[in-house]
């Protein structure tokens, strides 16, 4: 139970400040409502859904919803609901999509680049398809169009690519620095 509510909050809590980061950094990249030419927390969506599965999807999922709800987004209790669920399930769909089709074990020990690159591409187009087809179903304005559709999954999959190679780097620079202490 506590690795359950660790792993939410965790989620919730580092998705909540690189949603803000982002906002912060690319103020300027902005395509339309909730839609971002480069987007960051994808890829740590992506991330914590991978490494802690469903509770992962609960963290990213609340705070999403308090993130819209609070945000410029709407004040439709129904609106920041969805989209708070899509926004955590998404990544946790293709979660479940890639375990199965793609033969990536739950550990992720035999994740390699061809199968992040299938995650990725998996998740984008499941996150910008489901938010815009929710956007346009409850009717936000200039939302839901194909257009915003694909800014939405470029921005996905640049922002995912972006945060996993920092991650990325930052290891290979961590594991660099302990290998000349010793």
């Amino acid at each position: 139970m506590r690795i359950w509510i660790g792993g939410i909050l965790i989620s919730a809590i580092t998705y909540t400040g690189l949603f803000y980061v982002n906002l912060w950094l690319t103020s300027s990249l902005v395509f339309g409502t909730g839609v971002n030419w480069v987007y960051l927390p994808a890829g740590l969506r992506l991330f914590l859904t991978l490494i802690f599965g469903l509770p992962g999807a609960i963290g990213i999922a609340l705070a999403s919803f308090l993130i819209s709800y609070g945000g410029e987004l709407s004040d439709d209790l129904t609106i920041c609901i969805g989209t708070g669920l899509i926004s955590g399930f998404a990544p946790y769909l293709a979660r479940i999509f890639v375990l199965n089709n793609v033969k990536l074990d739950p550990d992720l020990g035999n994740l390699n680049l061809p199968k992040l690159l299938v995650c990725i591409l998996v998740y984008a187009l499941l996150s910008a398809g489901l938010h815009q087809f929710w956007y346009a179903t409850v009717g936000i304005d200039n939302a839901g169009t194909m257009n915003h559709f694909l800014a939405m999954f470029i921005g996905d999959v640049l922002g995912t690519l972006l945060l996993i190679s920092c991650i990325k780097y930052s290891l290979d620079v961590l594991k660099r620095f302990r290998q000349r202490e010793c």
